[in-house]
């Protein structure tokens, strides 16, 4: 098992009965990123939060500094001499993700002018491809949108994730890998979903950009 998940359980004993799971998801996602695919995450209230954290631990350093390799800084500075150095210097390496919950104008304009419960699947069906990740939140397990965003992940073969409470709801069984964490008010189950997909993105991001063993 990844160090990290196993620091994990360490840190927070109440989750050891879901390391298998959180395991099981680091797997999918290193193997989506791996082949340059992209996660994309959604969820409600609290949970959306957590879709736009998750995307930005993902997208720019966490924990590591992530240099951009030095064949990409080398153009930079020969395409654009000091403007690229300045670029070349401070951008770093990024893993895909997307939160479905970050496009104010075209969630409104759906919700208003088609159907509200389905603005996450509409995201899913524009930007979903054969082998992307979808991670859906959700500590009912039951919201109507992130439901059917799952299921319109399938269609379009898309792997799904699902973080929600201890009874699973209707996400878990829909979900290729479900991580049920054993609370069932909403506070609990928020309170260890951060610390879960925490622990996701710092292992992501040790093996994509830590030093080689």
């Amino acid at each position: 098992m990844n160090s990290t998940i196993v620091k994990l359980g360490l840190d927070y004993p109440d989750l050891t009965g879901v390391l298998p799971q959180v395991e099981a998801a680091f797997s999918l996602l290193r193997d989506a990123f791996a082949t340059d695919r992209k996660l994309l995450t959604c969820g409600n209230g609290g949970s959306a939060a957590d879709a736009d954290h998750i995307v930005g631990e993902l997208v720019k350093g966490f924990l590591l500094r992530r240099p951009l390799p030095a064949s990409a800084q080398a153009a930079l500075i020969d395409a654009h001499g000091e403007s690229g150095r300045y670029m070349a210097d401070h951008l770093q390496g990024g893993l895909p993700a997307i939160a479905l919950t970050a496009h104010t104008a075209l969630a409104t304009a759906f919700a208003n002018d088609v159907a509200p419960d389905l603005v996450f699947a509409q995201q899913v069906q524009a930007y979903g491809q054969p082998g992307d990740v979808l991670l859906a939140l959700s500590t009912s397990g039951n919201s109507a949108n992130v439901l059917h965003a799952v299921r319109l992940a399938h269609s379009r073969g898309v792997r799904t994730i699902g973080l929600t409470g201890a009874s699973g709801g209707q996400l878990a069984p829909l979900c290729d890998v479900a991580i049920c964490v054993p609370y069932t008010e909403t506070p609990r189950i928020q309170e260890r979903h951060l610390p879960i997909y925490h622990a996701l993105c710092i292992a992501l991001e040790a093996h994509f950009f830590g030093p080689t063993p």
